[in-house]
């Protein structure tokens, strides 16, 4: 999975990674809308991811009823790493076994995005890649990327480090992404088709 913070917003890339043919690809989750302005991709466990991001939505919900504002991402972040760190260091508990990109658009209009790691760890970040292709996507995310780019451009790119990676493998059922503009700060997912007229 990966994540860039665009110039108009912040966009997340996924592989869904589908093991047979008999599977149902849109069945698979591996993009979780947090709040309206919130969104996050997992590498990993997803069962743990379901965990983590069910309690996030809990957290942004509860504070959206006691406050008449939206949650800042990093209370979302935090709250989520201070979870994982207990069960590193608590006996009987398992760790959480998945990294999450945790971002958003802020209300006043600021991007972020957020890597949190297995053991309660978390860093803000331009851009970034969690999973399996990791060491071979990174170096090329970082070659590549612009702080400038537009989502679409972060798609355009997005895909293609994605279409690089898995080679034959790669088609749009196996891609997941989702964005969160600037403007009307909404969760958006692109179906199939919208990231084939990105990719021409």
């Amino acid at each position: 999975a990966l994540a860039m913070v665009c110039k108009d917003g912040v966009i997340f890339v996924a592989d869904k990674r589908i093991g047979s043919k008999l599977m149902v690809s849109e069945a698979i989750e591996k993009m979780f809308k947090i709040d309206d302005h919130i969104g996050a991709t997992a590498a990993g466990i997803i069962s743990d991811a379901r965990v983590l991001v069910d309690r996030a939505q809990l957290k942004a919900q509860q504070h959206s009823v006691t406050y008449d504002s939206k949650i800042d991402i990093i209370s979302v972040v935090k709250d989520m790493c201070d979870l994982k760190q207990i069960c590193t260091q608590s006996a009987g508990l398992r760790p959480f076994g998945v990294s999450l990109l945790v971002g958003g658009v802020e209300e006043d209009g600021t991007i972020k995005l957020f890597v949190t790691e297995p053991y309660g760890l978390y860093f803000q970040h331009y851009a970034a890649v969690i999973g399996e292709g990791e060491g071979e996507l990174f170096p090329l995310l970082e070659k590549k990327y612009k702080q400038n780019m537009s989502i679409d451009e972060g798609f355009k790119l997005g895909l293609s480090l994605m279409k690089n990676l898995l080679k034959s493998s790669f088609s749009f059922e196996r891609m997941v992404a989702a964005y969160i503009n600037n403007k009307d700060k909404r969760y958006t997912k692109l179906t199939n088709e919208e990231m084939k007229k990105l990719m021409k």
